[in-house]
């Protein structure tokens, strides 16, 4: 095995994602978001809900897929729902609104977006 390479950026080759999906405990009626990585071509970042907790996301203009990596609940789409836990990905279409519902217990998810998550102004 070569050195471990940590950290963000987007060209320098392969490397660690750091902290991705781990769970931070947001503020209290509100979620945690934080991107690890960002490139050309897609970002990363890690969602962390605490139980009961509010979903306060909006439909993004990239396509997502989540990766749960702790907790439980439903997702809500406007095509359905469905219950996920820690290993289930889900995929949700760029523009499709979405909710995590029924959060009973601490989440985080490694969220990958493509293109990059469009960053607020």
């Amino acid at each position: 095995m070569g050195p471990s390479i940590e950290g963000k950026g987007g060209t320098e080759g392969a490397r660690r994602i750091t902290g991705a999906g781990r769970f931070t405990r947001p503020e209290p009626g509100t979620t945690h978001w934080v991107e690890r990585l960002r490139s050309a071509h897609l970002s990363v970042g890690t969602y962390s809900m605490a139980p009961g907790g509010p979903d306060d996301q909006v439909p993004h203009t990239e396509d997502e897929v989540y990766v749960i990596t702790t907790g439980r609940g439903r997702l809500l789409t406007s095509s359905g729902h469905m219950w996920v836990a820690p290993g289930h990905a889900v995929y949700v279409p760029a523009g499709e609104p979405h909710t995590f519902v029924d959060i009973t217990e601490d989440f985080a998810a490694v969220v990958v977006f493509a293109p990059p998550e469009v960053e607020p102004s």
